[in-house]
């Protein structure tokens, strides 16, 4: 395609939203008008599914739930006047508590004021306000926020250590819908140890974002603690960020939470059009279909250029990898449904993997994230009319038309600024975008069984462990893996055993293994 046609082309298909000062470019996708015209009855039933949703349809009945994370946006839309009130009243509560807290009406015992918050979560409960900490928290917040989201116990102890100091001044914030998933509830566990070792009662400094009536829940009343506000059952994690999950870290942060769901509202309003060409997350469904063949099989490399949108591709790895990859579709064919998203920001990653991205294996699509404004107040010279913005303006163009020539197509996305409203924004077009391309390939974008069973998977080897450290309590003697493991009633599950056995003794907790580390088979256990 000449420079004439391609300008024209550009024209013809960028999308503006004049409230929101965003753009969206979707030209360097190389569809054709019979691609989309064959698409058109594909997306006249997924707008009529998207609107069913909003409308409080049970989206995923594997668990009989509705999904309403865009009434966080919008409590007008909520299906019932009992969600529009709780909607409110949780904005309402976090803004009072947040500002209780700035002022100093809410305290630790023994200063005037909280200086940091621990926020412990897992998934979308981590990975959203890591994002918006990352993009829209001031250099000097009111309080600085530390991040437990695995359970690592070195990760953990990180924390501690570096708030040795400081933990008296410091809120935890643990986030559980359930209240009994592994990773938030040993995090917490292990924070309220470290807290009792400094002799400071836990209950004076948390709080639990958590499903009315969970565990969790019900520990903190029963606890005392600072609060708690609500995780609601029709709110998925990975969309979780408009709910107290995101909105609470981020006020307490300075983060203007208002604006945040003002941004995502306006976007919202946007992304119901029911136009291909006149909806911006129908245009990103319609690329990414096209990219992978309604099939995947094009991974999408995220590259944002500006250092603090950099953990929007990890934030959007998991939004989209989790609703989209699925095994079996609505029928129950199996499809393995799904599209990898990998990426950092630009132009770093020009340094690293774009050197694959236009000469190997052409795998992929790009979606280039633009922000016009490169810092608030002007800018020095590098050069003589030249800044280092325009260094890098320059780098995404010339990447984007390097990529374009080599057959490798992109998106590219524009914003003014990052602030909370266009972030708010962000959220919202992706979340709309991955719920239109899963009705479009006809799967439930809103469960994870994969997930669900890791967790099982995850929790039979900690049984088994159970077993076999029993065993071990009465054994005289050392004994071989094999006769162990018959003992255990486990034959089948030696391996398993196995790596149990040399996890717990490479921690000095009570067993010794003798014999060849590399023939396994050759060891035998012993307890101390």
């Amino acid at each position: 395609m000449d420079a004439a046609a391609l300008w024209q082309r550009y024209q013809d298909w960028l999308y503006y939203h004049k409230g929101l000062e965003f753009y969206l470019d979707v030209s360097r996708m190389r569809f054709d008008d019979a691609f989309v015209a064959a698409m058109q009855p594909k997306f006249e039933k997924a707008f009529q599914d998207m609107a069913a949703l909003e409308g409080g349809a049970i989206a995923n009945p594997d668990e009989n739930r509705m999904v309403g994370h865009y009434w966080l946006r919008n409590p007008d839309l909520a299906p019932t006047p009992q969600i529009k009130q709780d909607i409110v009243e949780t904005i309402d509560k976090i803004e009072s508590f947040v500002r209780k807290v700035h002022n100093g009406d809410i305290h630790p015992p023994s200063v005037p004021l909280f200086t940091d918050i621990i926020s412990i979560g897992i998934g979308g409960s981590a990975l959203g306000p890591q994002f918006v900490a990352e993009a829209l928290a001031p250099d000097f917040p009111p309080l600085r926020i530390h991040f437990i989201d695995n359970s690592d116990p070195a990760g953990i102890d990180r924390i501690l250590t570096k708030l040795k100091d400081r933990l008296g001044s410091t809120m935890v914030l643990s986030i559980s819908k359930s209240g009994g998933t592994p990773e938030p509830r040993n995090g917490t566990i292990e924070v309220k140890t470290a807290y009792a070792a400094k002799n400071l009662d836990f209950s004076q400094y948390a709080v639990a974002i958590t499903g009315v009536g969970s565990n969790l829940d019900k520990q903190a009343r029963s606890e005392g603690w600072l609060a708690t506000f609500p995780m609601e059952d029709w709110v998925g994690g990975r969309t979780s960020e408009m709910s107290a999950v995101g909105l609470l870290p981020a006020a307490l942060q300075g983060i203007d939470i208002r604006a945040m769901l003002a941004g995502g509202k306006e976007m919202d309003d946007a992304t119901r059009v029911p136009e291909i060409k006149n909806n911006p997350a129908a245009l990103l469904a319609l690329s990414w279909y096209f990219a992978g063949n309604g099939k995947g099989e094009k991974d999408m490399v995220v590259l944002p250029y500006k250092d603090s949108l950099l953990l929007f591709s990890r934030y959007l790895q998991q939004l989209v990898m989790e609703s989209l990859g699925k095994e079996k579709d609505l029928k129950g064919n199996v499809v393995h449904q799904g599209i990898a998203v990998y990426g950092n920001k630009g132009s770093t990653d020009q340094h690293a993997y774009v050197q694959q991205l236009r000469e190997g294996v052409p795998n992929f699509f790009a979606t280039f994230i633009e922000v016009l404004e490169d810092r608030q107040g002007s800018s020095l010279e590098i050069e003589p009319g030249i800044t280092s913005g325009d260094y890098l303006s320059g780098f995404l163009q010339g990447t984007r038309k390097a990529l374009y020539e080599n057959q490798r197509d992109s998106i590219t996305l524009t914003i003014a600024e990052v602030n909370a409203r266009t972030v708010g924004a962000l959220i919202a077009l992706y979340d709309r975008a991955v719920g239109l391309y899963g009705f479009l390939v006809n799967i439930n974008a809103y469960h994870q069984p994969g997930v669900e069973a890791g967790k099982k998977a995850a929790a039979a080897i900690l049984d088994l462990q159970q077993r076999v450290m029993q065993v071990l309590k009465h054994e005289p003697a050392p004994i071989s893996l094999t006769h162990l493991a018959e003992k255990a009633g486990a034959s089948d599950e030696i391996e398993a055993i196995y790596k149990i056995l040399r996890h717990i003794a490479a921690n000095r907790r009570g067993l010794v293994l003798q014999g060849n580390p590399s023939q396994p088979t050759s060891l035998t256990v012993s307890a101390n």
